[in-house]
């Protein structure tokens, strides 16, 4: 059971979130998963245009999306259009965090879905980036970088946990400075 990854794998994560900003040149919050998924030629397909037949295996699969890799077609996201925008945009990190950690069928299905998810949060709001407002609550983190309650709880919480380490230990990560370098403080 993979609820808890090794925290070597947690730094690799983090780094591999900071590079893909870096090579897509992502320099704003909200981060858009639809906006990195342009940059990485990933086609997006919403659930609406599928036929129902489809429409239903998709929504079997999975009611919120997933990653398909098609050799001639090439990598492909759906995604259940019915959702809220905060929703579509945290699946589609997640399904990116599938793509850019490697992930295929020879894997653990928990480890990768852990991993993935682990992206998708850390790429949504990075807590470097959540100690320049300075939250005093979750909806802080909810507005400012545009994902929802439970998305922003978890950041909340998470925040407060690197808070706690970089006070200790005084200095900021590589990828962390990568990442204040790449999405400058707004005026």
């Amino acid at each position: 059971m993979y609820s808890k990854l090794p925290d070597n794998t947690y730094e690799f994560i983090k780094g591999e979130v900071a590079d893909l900003f870096e090579r897509y040149d992502i320099r704003c919050i909200p981060i858009s998963g639809f906006e990195l998924a342009v940059h990485m030629e990933i086609t997006l397909i919403p659930y609406s245009i599928l036929s129902e037949k489809k429409r239903q295996a998709a929504m079997k699969y999975s009611e919120d999306g997933f990653y398909y890799d098609d050799l001639p077609l090439g990598e492909r996201i759906y995604y259940n259009d019915a959702m809220p925008y905060y929703r579509i945009n945290m699946t589609i990190l997640h399904e990116i965090g599938h793509a850019v950690l490697g992930h295929n069928e020879d894997m653990d299905p928990e480890e990768r879905e852990v991993e993935a998810k682990f992206f998708a949060k850390y790429a949504a709001a990075p807590p470097v980036l959540v100690y320049r407002i300075d939250p005093q609550c979750p909806e802080e983190i909810m507005e400012a970088f545009d994902i929802g309650y439970e998305a922003a709880v978890y950041a909340f919480d998470y925040y407060h946990v690197w808070l706690r380490h970089y006070s200790a230990i005084g200095r900021l990560t590589s990828y962390e400075e990568k990442i204040l370098e790449l999405i400058p403080k707004e005026a």
